[in-house]
């Protein structure tokens, strides 16, 4: 079950047959894009996980990342550490970046991330012995909508590789949002409990986004408000990751299974959530569990968390 999640979005080509490097192009047909934390909107330069991106023809682009092993979201044992799915998702988003900023600055627009779907090949993934691990990455770009000549929306696929072995891809849609205000925290409920890292799957307390209110039901309440990947900058609503990693504990919570039994992640946010207080909902079906995030009774975002079993 656990190489199903993925044999989709990978489709029929296999394993890729150069080594760790994507597919090149004629010299003539690629084209670097410079890549900097700045330029990435980035809060400094140890959250760049994109190392190189190359053009090769106008919807597909070959990158490179590297991944550290300390990173914030990662186990810190001391043998072999498998990279958390969401740094998958945050080296997509940033390559996202990457291919609007090669478009030229009229066209350009501030596009929010609203949905992702994320597969993992849990035979093929990287176990980090080291201090990082390089990636091969293809990238691909469909789905573009302009208006007046500027990028409105756009999907961005990446497909992930380690010594040639295709092990992860995460596609992630992308819109210009018309909804500028910031939603309203749900009113803080008395009593709430955090559960611990471990009964989450998360590497520390720090990372906990949960907790019980008194009458049982869980809420979305980050431990740490200024989580550095989570919630750079101090977001005014929780971006797609924090929703995504909410709904992500919230089925290891319920199910009781631990994060490495994750092989696939996909959440279509909605609406705007706020910060704190929404309601999250978990419901148990074939091959893992939806979850449900409301905010004031209203349906917020929708997830499904793939849970590998015999």
């Amino acid at each position: 079950m656990h190489d199903m999640a993925t044999e989709q979005a990978f489709g029929a080509r296999g394993p890729h047959r150069g080594g760790d490097k994507a597919r090149s192009a004629p010299p003539s047909a690629t084209e670097a894009i410079p890549l900097t934390w700045g330029t990435l909107g980035l809060e400094t330069m140890a959250s760049l996980l994109v190392v190189s991106m190359d053009r090769l023809s106008s919807r597909c682009y070959a990158a490179r990342c590297q991944w550290p092993r300390l990173h914030p979201l990662n186990d810190r044992a001391v043998t072999a550490v498998p990279h958390h799915p969401l740094i998958m998702l945050e080296s997509t988003r940033q390559l996202a970046t990457a291919v609007e900023l090669g478009r030229p600055a009229a066209g350009r627009a501030t596009l929010e991330a609203v949905s992702v779907n994320l597969g993992l090949r849990l035979r093929a993934r990287p176990l980090e012995r080291g201090s990082a691990t390089d990636v091969a990455v293809r990238v691909s770009v469909s789905d573009l909508v302009t208006d007046a000549g500027s990028l409105v929306a756009h999907r961005v696929t990446a497909e992930y590789l380690h010594a040639g072995e295709p092990f992860g891809s995460c596609t992630i849609r992308l819109v210009r949002s018309a909804d500028t205000a910031a939603p309203r925290d749900e009113p803080a409920e008395p009593g709430l409990l955090h559960p611990s890292a471990a009964a989450v799957g998360a590497a520390a307390e720090s990372d906990v986004m949960l907790a019980r209110a008194s009458r049982g039901h869980l809420v979305i309440a980050p431990r740490d408000p200024g989580h550095p990947v989570l919630l750079a900058g101090r977001p005014e609503h929780l971006p797609l990751a924090a929703v995504l990693e909410a709904g992500r504990q919230a089925v290891l919570l319920s199910s009781g299974m631990t994060a490495s039994a994750v092989v696939g992640l996909e959440v279509d946010v909605r609406t705007r959530v706020p910060l704190r207080g929404a309601r999250i909902e978990t419901k148990a079906e074939a091959g893992g569990s939806r979850f449900l995030v409301t905010v004031a009774g209203r349906l917020a975002a929708t997830g499904t968390v793939m849970l590998w079993g015999p």
